[in-house]
């Protein structure tokens, strides 16, 4: 009998090096040269409220990328709709999204948040275990995601599940030696991908290419 891939589940030779995603993508010609870099994700976020707004056309990617839509307790019809405009591969889902919710977004990948500051209830992941292609662990703040600062990454030293996650948060390129220490750690054993936003920006949605091309040197590629 085959065995049935639950959702987000990955086989173990699929565990290798961490994938990046850089997040709150919005001018074009910068999009595309951080998309020469080949980051494994791109995200952009439909949330009128944030200063990343996406509201203009992706311009064609190399077909490694992966592109992401960011909402935040949006109308599930215009979640799809939207997955269907921009041709998204993956939503991330950053509001409070029910797991009946999770579970209809069901033509492509899921990433459900979850913030964390210095302590976290992981009983919460449960429910959502079964329609959650991958986790994501944000730090909390007063902003649903881009607030600039990390969170206590020991917490993931007690992380009960086998889905892989996205670490997100503040993560900048004085976390380079954090991350590589934790790349080590056994928190980070389901740790599928990294993920970046405000502290590669020259301003917001504008992201300084060098600096990511140093931070996918010395993290993503070593």
């Amino acid at each position: 009998m085959t065995k049935v891939k639950k959702r987000g589940e990955i086989p173990a030779f699929a565990r290798m090096k961490m994938k990046l995603k850089v997040c709150g993508m919005k001018y074009k010609e910068n999009l595309e040269a951080v998309a020469n870099l080949l980051p494994d994700y791109l995200g952009f976020i439909f949330y009128k409220k944030s200063a990343r707004h996406f509201d203009s056309i992706i311009p064609e990617l190399p077909k490694s990328i992966k592109k992401v839509g960011v909402f935040v307790d949006e109308k599930l019809e215009i979640v799809q709709d939207t997955i269907k405009t921009f041709n998204l591969q993956a939503v991330q889902l950053h509001g409070h999204e029910s797991p009946k919710y999770c579970a209809a977004i069901n033509t492509v990948e899921v990433i459900k948040v979850f913030s964390i500051k210095d302590e976290f209830n992981f009983d919460m992941l449960q429910p959502f275990e079964d329609v959650c292609d991958y986790f994501l662990f944000d730090t909390k703040g007063k902003l649903p995601g881009g607030n600039g600062y990390t969170f206590n990454w020991n917490v993931l030293e007690k992380y009960p599940s086998t889905k892989p996650y996205f670490l997100s948060g503040g993560i900048g390129l004085h976390e380079i030696e954090k991350i590589n220490s934790f790349k080590e750690s056994p928190a980070s054993k389901y740790c599928f991908a990294i993920d970046v936003n405000s502290k590669f920006e020259i301003e917001p949605g504008l992201k300084n290419v060098e600096e990511l091309k140093t931070f996918k040197h010395n993290v993503i590629s070593c």
